[in-house]
């Protein structure tokens, strides 16, 4: 059976063939994002279930389908849709598409998520730049055997990495001018992972708040980790959809999650399409 590096090349080979321009700039969209997909120009598309070993997204609001081509003149890749470990996959497959983004050539990655807000100055449709995270769910992307071939830049690879800027402080700065010129509030804060597919209970959400975690979700670190250990810079950007269980007195449904995704859709999508060419600009 071939081991996870070769499937993984095998995979970015496929994508290779189907669009021969290498991405420089890998973005993943979180639920209820995916639209911003149709801003690619020159796009190629490719469904998740014809890549090699690439998972099938089973959510709603995840279309499953890699985009490839361009945006503002920079050379992408975007994710419409991601998997999660609560659909049954374990986090080698959780992290399978970063790997091949990474053996693409991608050198940064904005990610995106939807988000429960615990810090309560945040308001439904807020756009939070993560400054860092927590990981509560029991696992880490890493774990097995250290394969250094996956190790793109230099110093990347180790089988023990640093995570000290794993949101790189550099690329927040350029968020937080971009936000400012188009007059869209984007506070910090520190996003916090979870298994799922649950959502949290109000004596959860208190604890968390306790630990310092301003908003809560199902994705993103694992990827990041393995954004990381590749040696790929990270733009994180949450939309809070909803607040968290007990910051207001309502049940919490994913119906709210995609509502709220569609409201702040020419917000986030202004957002990120002015960010991408300065990002790539930033890592290259």
């Amino acid at each position: 059976m071939a081991d996870h590096y070769t499937r993984a090349f095998a995979a970015a080979e496929y994508v290779r063939s189907m669009h021969t321009t290498e991405p420089r700039l890998a973005i993943i969209l979180g639920s209820g994002l995916g639209n911003f997909a149709t801003r690619v120009e020159d796009a190629t598309t490719i469904e998740y279930g014809d890549i090699p070993g690439w998972p099938v997204s089973t959510v709603e609001g995840h279309s499953g389908r890699l985009v490839l081509g361009t945006i503002g003149g920079v050379t992408v890749a975007v994710m419409q849709g991601r998997v999660h470990a609560y659909e049954g996959y374990s986090m080698n497959e959780v992290t399978f598409p970063m790997r091949v983004l990474g053996l693409l050539g991608c050198t940064a990655l904005i990610v995106t998520n939807a988000a429960g807000g615990i810090n309560q100055s945040y308001g439904e449709g807020t756009l939070v730049a993560i400054s860092d995270h927590i990981n509560l769910t029991g696992s880490n992307a890493a774990l097995g055997r250290n394969d250094a071939r996956f190790g793109l830049r230099k110093g990347a690879g180790q089988r023990f990495f640093d995570m000290t800027a794993a949101y790189s402080p550099k690329l927040r700065a350029l968020a937080h001018a971009e936000a400012e010129r188009q007059a869209i509030p984007l506070p910090e804060g520190v996003y916090l992972a979870v298994l799922g597919p649950s959502y949290e209970t109000p004596a959860e959400i208190r604890a968390f708040r306790v630990l310092g975690a301003d908003l809560v979700g199902m994705s993103t670190v694992h990827e990041v980790i393995v954004a990381r250990h590749m040696g790929i810079e990270v733009l994180g950007i949450s939309l809070v959809t909803n607040m968290a269980a007990g910051v207001l007195d309502q049940p919490i449904n994913h119906a709210e999650v995609m509502e709220t995704g569609q409201r702040v859709e020419a917000q986030f999508t202004s957002l990120v399409k002015a960010l991408v060419p300065q990002v790539a600009a930033a890592t290259a």
